[in-house]
């Protein structure tokens, strides 16, 4: 899916708006009841070591994303690593450590770059979505994804989708059967 850079910064930003509030603050969360810490502009989940659960993590390949595409990490954040939060409490008391501020530093400050990871998870997910579906409506579905995809803010529409409710393959990340 091809963006150019001021479209992925607007989607980027749309999707911060819609999953963080827009906020710097909104970068770092960890919900209560949840198992995880959810970061960046997208949410992404680090579950703390020896955890999982039913939805994907997604922050550790983020940060090897950003890595990747030459920004510069904190010390303490390694791709692979295990959230360094055990607890949604020590979380908590930690929203205002140096650590803290280092990490929503780097999540404000690479935007676009979060976007693109999700457009490129968008686009990789398809064909795992086609394998679910009849192979003679293959091809219909992914022409109708293309042309979502082509259409102005297309890629945002699909990629905030996605990237909230999911593809919709995993049984363990639905609600309610859905």
């Amino acid at each position: 899916i091809e963006v150019s850079p001021d479209e992925m910064m607007e989607i980027g930003r749309r999707i911060w708006k819609n999953e963080c509030g827009g906020t710097v603050e909104g970068l770092t969360s960890w919900n209560d009841g949840e198992t995880f810490a959810s970061l960046g502009i997208g949410h992404f989940i680090w579950y703390p070591a020896g955890q999982e659960g039913p939805f994907e993590e997604s922050f550790p390949k983020l940060v090897g994303h950003l890595q990747r595409n030459g920004a510069v990490l904190p010390d303490w954040l390694k791709p692979g690593s295990d959230c360094p939060w055990p607890t949604r409490q020590a979380f908590l008391k930690d929203l205002s450590s140096p650590r803290m501020k280092e990490l929503r530093k780097l999540l404000a400050d690479t935007v676009p770059l979060q976007a693109r990871f999700i457009i490129d998870r968008l686009e990789a997910s398809l064909p795992r979505v086609l394998e679910t579906i009849p192979a003679d409506a293959r091809p219909q579905i992914s022409a109708r994804f293309y042309r979502v995809a082509s259409a102005s803010m297309g890629p945002y529409a699909l990629a905030d989708y996605v990237n909230f409710m999911g593809e919709g393959i995993n049984p363990n990340e639905r609600y309610l059967g859905q």
